[in-house]
């Protein structure tokens, strides 16, 4: 295998590691705080996928000659319409639910083929993509790696992964709403005592996830298109992701989500994608065995 092929491999798994990141925080965070189980968190994904498609249509047909910022409002646009829908869902349904974990399970995963079928109905059933913009157009080939290829776009999700990854990490350590969180996720009881609202906590971090669930499919709309069951193809990896780096250590998910992503992209180069993910799951279940709170499982008091 020539430098060039390990080197595209590697980026190839540092793209999926992006996306399974921001699906994963997300879903870290909830689950972490609350212990929910949002089964409709990919459909959250193909949200944000889809309403970075809208934008494309709308600044398409009323402002063709910003197109080449389009993505970024629809990056902005995506976060904002799953996190409104997230702090809904959990003022309306979810919050009635904690402590039944079998109930909220089953509400969600309803909520996942409600949304999917909203999807065909609004979108069609075939899959649609979205335009590159041009200044995500190319690839970068460094000097020391003349015939490797590194597309753009990528680089440019790998990037904003990064961005995000850090403003989530700032919002939780360096701001009052995350020493909250922290705070709740440690021990209910005590922070509540302490005067801290952890109704309004719970809301807040749940509407958080599902933005960073729509961020995740706004950044998914540069890699393939979108259909109404995409979110459910990329949820049972997201749930191994969070599951096999700690349920409540964000860094634990970070890395967890670069080691899946760097496994799958080698395996499924090695091997057929099947087999690819029946070896990780295999990988993954050896790893539980010895350490059933995830390799990178944070401390916290109950």
């Amino acid at each position: 295998m020539t430098p060039e092929i390990l080197a595209m491999q590697a980026f190839n798994g540092l793209s999926l590691f992006t996306i399974l990141v921001l699906m994963a925080l997300g879903l870290a965070i909830v689950f972490g705080l609350m212990g929910v189980i949002n089964m409709a968190h990919g459909e959250l994904m193909a949200m944000g996928a889809y309403t970075t498609y809208a934008t494309s249509l709308l600044f398409e047909k009323l402002m063709p000659g910003l197109m080449p910022v389009y993505f970024l409002v629809g990056i902005l646009l995506a976060f904002a319409v799953t996190f409104a829908f997230g702090f809904a869902l959990e003022r309306g349904l979810i919050r009635f639910l904690y402590h039944r974990p079998l109930d909220t399970m089953l509400a969600t995963w309803g909520l996942s083929l409600i949304l999917q079928q909203a999807f065909r109905h609004i979108f069609g059933p075939k899959e649609v993509g979205v335009p590159t913009v041009s200044w995500l157009q190319g690839a970068w080939s460094p000097a020391f790696l003349p015939d490797a290829q590194f597309p753009l776009s990528r680089i440019f999700i790998v990037m904003l992964a990064l961005l995000v990854s850090f403003g989530v990490y700032m919002l939780l350590f360096r701001t009052r709403w995350g020493l909250k969180i922290r705070a709740v996720t440690q021990n209910r009881a005590m922070s509540g005592a302490a005067g801290i609202n952890t109704e309004r906590v719970d809301a807040f971090t749940f509407a958080l996830g599902c933005g960073l669930a729509g961020i995740a499919g706004s950044s998914f709309t540069m890699l393939a298109s979108t259909g109404p069951v995409t979110g459910q193809q990329y949820v049972v990896d997201t749930f191994i992701v969070v599951v096999f780096g700690g349920v409540e250590s964000l860094l634990g998910t970070i890395l967890s989500a670069a080691i899946i992503g760097q496994l799958q992209s080698t395996f499924e180069y090695l091997m057929t994608g099947s087999m690819a993910k029946a070896s990780i799951l295999l990988l993954v279940i050896v790893a539980l065995y010895f350490r059933p709170n995830g390799l990178f499982a944070s401390k916290v008091r109950r």
